[in-house]
């Protein structure tokens, strides 16, 4: 009996001991399951803010008190009390000091290359007269040698504050430039792109003076104009690409050299706009080298969502072979189309549905024949590339809505996401505003235009189609389609400040009128900032990887000196950019 005991004794001892040795090791793997469940990423920050105004444009959590990054990724959005839980101390803090943070912003159409080159060749955005390019350009004959060229972009007659007396057409004539630069051929594109004004010498070199006996039938360009005067003479101005290129083929090429300067330029500059990511509006296979040579080199510090240029047909048919090319790294992505398909307005080149109030008989220009573009429209969707046509005139939208709408009927399996564009879609005709709607269509519209362009933009249009058709954003987003904001760089200067204060006040960066041109059209300033940044992403397909501060998404933000989302109207214009922050990284600071 007492033996029986012991063995039992000692079993339930064993027992007991192997099942507290059990709970033991139970317990140490159920603390190592939790760690290898819980990545070390999702634990620590490298980069943690804090201590002032978070809008998010993330309708879930829409202000927050602070933000958590791992690397190039939002870790968390929320309060600072939890936020501080990824604290380490490696962890960069970054207070803002009352100061308030967005998503990076984002230039939904611009001009990159451009943006760089205007900074390297005369900028002739500020100038108010004709008498101000002649002194810039004078300046700059001092400097350069006999028979190199001097070109520059951004002079606006509309926007002058007087006028030369010896107009053709609306245009300055060119007798007074070929006086400063006798001996320097000069090409100084407008502000809109869509026109060019050449000197005496810069004609002679491509061979239009000698031209000038046989009259004015020597300068009928199709898609274009050569202005000239009432002999027949050439004035130097050249009206949209198909006249401009009699002279642009002459002007010697970039350099690889110039082209780095330029794009670094860019990149500086958008740092310091705090814009994180660009629709580049257009781009050719030289540009497109250079950028994949630029990422190679890490030095592609903004975001490129590129549209191929459509005046390339070969290019386009190389990528329709090729495919789309989405960036892993999100830094250059390639899957849409750019068309241009009419003029300018303040060049009389947009194409209308009726002629000009201030040009009888003249309707504008369509640069690109209606039938490429449903071409393209139609390869655009089977082959999976998002298709981004410039109309500002309301025949010019109209024309391209109805070749959309064709090429969706065609196929419309391949149209169920299909998000192609018009760019600008400055000017519509009352009848064609809901379609955009109707047919998934994004409207990119440059809020800064309306602000530039409205005090004279009346004299091309007249009141009744300024009211009924002209940037007509509250309609637009009312009817159900989100709006793409952004510059049109170097159209307009690339400050998003100024884009932001024209779409919500609808006035000239002067303030005027008092209550803004057709202020039943003003954007709220949630829409304005959402137009910069989830609107824009969406606009790219990259609403899922950017455009609003919410975890998982990439660490692009902006900060300011101040809350653009609360200061009077008055006091907008007068928002600084005090960071950017590009991929959990601060590339731009002015403190």
């Amino acid at each position: 009996m007492i033996s029986i005991f012991i063995v039992t004794y000692a079993s339930k001892i064993l027992i007991a001991m192997t099942s507290y040795r059990f709970l033991q090791l139970l317990l140490v793997s159920i603390v190592i399951l939790a760690f290898s469940c819980s990545p070390k990423s999702e634990e620590t920050a490298t980069m943690l803010i804090y201590g002032g105004t978070i809008y998010t444009v993330d309708d879930s959590n829409p202000i927050v008190e602070a933000v958590a990054v791992k690397d190039s990724i939002i870790l968390f959005a929320g309060t600072l009390e939890e936020a501080e839980k990824y604290k380490t101390k490696e962890t960069e803090l970054i207070d803002l000091e009352g100061k308030t943070m967005t998503p990076g912003l984002i230039e939904g159409h611009g001009h990159f290359m451009g943006l760089g080159y205007n900074e390297l060749n005369l900028d002739l955005l500020g100038t108010k007269s004709y008498q101000d390019i002649i002194d810039a350009v004078a300046e700059r004959v001092k400097s350069a040698e006999p028979g190199e060229w001097i070109t520059g972009r951004g002079w606006h007659q509309s926007k002058w504050d007087s006028l030369p007396n010896d107009m053709v057409n609306g245009f300055q004539t060119h007798h007074r430039l070929s006086e400063v630069s006798p001996n320097n051929p000069v090409y100084l594109r407008h502000a809109s792109g869509h026109a060019g004004f050449a000197n005496e010498k810069a004609m002679e070199i491509a061979g239009l003076i000698s031209l000038s006996k046989d009259g004015i039938k020597s300068y009928k360009v199709e898609g274009g104009e050569v202005i000239v005067d009432a002999a027949g003479r050439p004035t130097g101005v050249f009206n949209e690409p198909a006249a401009m290129n009699l002279i642009t083929k002459h002007i010697p090429e970039r350099t690889e050299a110039s082209d780095r300067m330029a794009f670094e330029l860019a990149v500086n500059a958008c740092h310091e706009n705090g814009i994180t990511s660009f629709h580049d509006a257009g781009i050719p296979r030289e540009t497109i080298e250079l950028y994949t040579k630029m990422k190679a080199e890490n030095k592609l510090d903004v975001r490129i969502y590129a549209m191929l240029t459509g005046w390339d047909k070969e290019l386009l048919n190389e990528w329709y072979d090729k495919g789309l090319m989405i960036d892993k790294d999100h830094r250059f992505t390639i899957r849409s189309i750019k068309l241009n398909c009419d003029g300018a307005l303040g060049s009389r080149g947009a194409w209308l549905l009726e002629p000009y109030s201030d040009r009888p008989g003249h309707f504008g220009h369509e640069t690109l024949p209606m039938e490429f573009v449903r071409e393209t429209a139609l390869k655009g969707l089977e082959h999976g590339f998002q298709v981004c046509s410039h109309a500002i005139g309301d025949r010019a939208n109209r024309e391209i809505l109805d070749r959309y709408e064709l090429a969706f009927n065609k196929i419309p399996e391949k149209a169920k996401n299909h998000r192609f564009r018009i760019e600008h879609a400055q000017h519509l005709h009352p009848e064609d505003i809901p379609r955009f709607a109707e047919l998934n269509v994004i409207p990119a519209m440059q809020a800064i235009h309306m602000s530039s362009d409205r005090p004279w933009a009346i004299d091309r249009l007249g009141e009744k189609r300024i009211k009924e058709g002209a940037y007509m954003w509250q309609t637009l987003l009312q009817s159900g389609v989100p709006i793409v904001n952004g510059t049109d760089v170097p159209v307009e200067p690339i400050n998003p400040i100024a884009s932001f204060y024209a779409s919500v006040s609808r006035k000239t960066l002067k303030g005027t009128p008092e209550e803004g041109y057709e202020p039943e059209q003003k954007m709220t300033r949630e829409q304005a900032l959402k137009s910069y940044t989830l609107d824009a992403a969406y606009g790219a397909f990259e609403e899922d990887i950017k455009g609003s501060i919410t975890k998982g998404k990439l660490a692009d933000f902006t900060i300011y000196n101040q809350d653009l989302m609360t200061v009077p109207e008055s006091e907008i214009l007068n928002t600084t950019i005090a960071k950017t922050i590009f991929n959990g990284k601060v590339v731009y600071s002015n403190e």
